[in-house]
């Protein structure tokens, strides 16, 4: 029976290049370098559902508004007992899941699987059906393609297969990056940024250079805001001046004034 509790989980990233096959019996929970090198290469990065095929049968992830929604991160390792859930999972279009994704040779094996119970309409209904199905199970799993275009397969023995493509990070350059609230910024190919401080909106010189962004003298409008909202917004320009060190990590963007002071973006 599967478990209907809502449970939370965590992203993971993307390093290395490599096709994975099978590599012999292990005894149960043994770790091998095929299960190292698969953990690492299933960190970091999101994962687009493409396709799950059931008995020979493709169903597509359906709509357009699906496509933008969904996503699947890993992050591998042993069940916590007594917890339902686990810090892998994401969402196809619909309802959220997580669950426990342990590593072993070229298997993951999916165990407490715990989703919402939303409605789902139609094709995404379906699609999600048939996913959560086959990604419920022990998988093989096979990576194919160069890092920024790989494909990830999982083969039920059972169940049938799932395909899925690894997320492109958004560009630094060009993406509206939330900073919480109405806060947001873009930095552009010009060498400027343009955004809002959460009620005053600002533009003004950004040059980005070797992991730095600086900024110059912001130019802002002048609108009075509640206190609150004031206060977060002489924090906010005292971060977003002169020379600050970034981090992207895919779709999340950290930029650090100094030790204490920072403020992580988000693409949209």
């Amino acid at each position: 029976m599967k478990r209907t509790t809502y449970a939370k989980y965590a992203a993971a990233a993307l390093v290395g290049t490599t096709v994975l096959t099978a590599c012999g019996t292990e005894p149960a929970g043994t770790r091998t370098k095929d299960a190292s090198v698969l953990e690492d290469t299933l960190a970091h990065t999101p994962w687009v559902p493409k396709k799950v095929t059931v008995d020979g049968k493709d169903y597509a992830l359906p709509t357009e508004g699906a496509r933008r929604k969904a996503y699947i991160t890993f992050k591998p390792g042993t069940a916590e007992p007594g917890v339902d859930g686990g810090r892998s999972g994401g969402t196809v279009g619909c309802n959220s899941f997580g669950a426990d994704v342990d590593i072993q040779g070229d298997t993951l094996k999916v165990s407490d699987l715990a989703q919402t119970l939303m409605g789902c309409p139609g094709a995404v209904g379906e699609f999600e059906e048939k996913f959560v199905a086959v990604f419920d199970n022990d998988l093989k799993a096979r990576l194919e393609g160069p890092p920024g275009a790989r494909t990830l397969t999982l083969t039920s023995s059972r169940d049938g297969t799932i395909t899925l493509r690894e997320q492109k990070p958004p560009a630094l350059k060009g993406t509206r990056w939330s900073l919480g609230g109405n806060a947001h910024l873009t930095l552009t190919e010009t060498n400027t940024v343009t955004g809002s401080l959460g009620c005053n909106s600002f533009r003004g010189k950004a040059t980005v250079k070797d992991g730095t962004i600086e900024f110059g003298r912001l130019a802002t409008t002048r609108m009075m805001c509640a206190g609150p909202v004031m206060k977060t917004e002489r924090e906010l320009a005292g971060i977003l001046s002169g020379k600050v060190s970034y981090q992207q990590e895919h779709d999340s963007l950290k930029i650090t004034k100094a030790p204490g002071k920072s403020v992580t973006a988000r693409a949209e």
